[in-house]
């Protein structure tokens, strides 16, 4: 073989090499830099292909490499972006609930106002409940009677001992203990209970009592268990509706409850 045709097929494997590097897309300013100086300094065939291979690898992991931190540039904007998205989202979720719970402070008219005050505490409860359910009745209001130095304060409802005993309507306890809770030692342990708009319930002859004076109750809701303490002939729950606190003051109990809405 001659020289001629010897560098002739270097020169045209400079070419192809050169020509592999463009194709790859990068560095190729250096491979056609390095394919001149091969194409000027003589190699054998082997040494200059080893060369041309060696610089293709390289600049194929520089793509790697380049690619690979794009790539990871890529998911890091990715990321950031997705949580701004969930911030933002939670910062108008909180709005809204915000809003939600100032348009509920606010009411809408007199019929919102009302709605809100219903459900701000016992003392503003809307129904009235019978102290011991459906119980039997017994002495009656203003009933006359050697027990009663002036009439029959309350109505009486024929339980046994241990009978729970209900708040007939949500209110603040004011009395509660022996003695009456303060009434007098006739009523045995009793409980008062004061009710919005100047009403007043007394629950006595109990057995226990379980509220104490201060104590905010629903209607419905426990505060002792019925007895025969105090002045009785035997177990039952004395009942008052009263319009002051204290003894006197009664009312006629189950005229009351009927004007809101119990039957017996």
């Amino acid at each position: 073989m001659t020289q001629h045709t010897k560098a002739t097929r270097v020169n045209k494997s400079v070419l192809r090499t050169r020509a592999t590097v463009l194709a790859v897309g990068l560095g190729g300013s250096l491979a056609l830099g390095t394919g001149v100086a091969l194409a000027a300094t003589p190699h054998s065939p082997l040494s200059a292909a080893a060369s041309a291979d060696s610089l293709v690898k390289s600049i194929q992991a520089q793509a790697k490499t380049q690619q690979k931190a794009a790539d990871r540039d890529e998911k890091s904007a990715a990321q950031k972006n997705e949580k701004h998205t969930k911030k933002e989202k939670g910062k108008k979720a909180d709005q809204k609930k915000a809003k939600k719970a100032g348009e509920r402070d606010k009411g809408h008219g007199a019929k919102g106002k009302r709605a809100d005050r219903s459900k701000r505490g016992p003392l503003n409860a809307s129904s009235w409940v019978a102290p011991v359910g459906d119980a039997p009745l017994s002495a009656p209001f203003a009933a006359g009677g050697a027990r009663w130095a002036h009439g029959h304060s309350g109505q009486d409802f024929a339980v046994s001992t241990g009978t729970s005993v209900k708040a007939a309507h949500g209110g603040t306890v004011i009395k509660a203990g022996g003695n009456g809770g303060g009434d007098g030692p006739a009523y045995g342990n009793a409980i008062v209970v004061k009710h919005a708009g100047g009403t007043y319930s007394q629950y006595a002859h109990l057995s226990k009592i379980k509220v104490a004076v201060g104590q905010s109750v629903r209607a419905g809701q426990e505060i002792g268990l019925s007895g025969n303490t105090g002045n009785s002939s035997g177990p039952h729950l004395h009942f008052e509706i009263r319009t002051g606190p204290n003894y006197g003051s009664g009312i006629d109990p189950l005229g009351f409850l009927r004007g809101h809405g119990l039957s017996f």
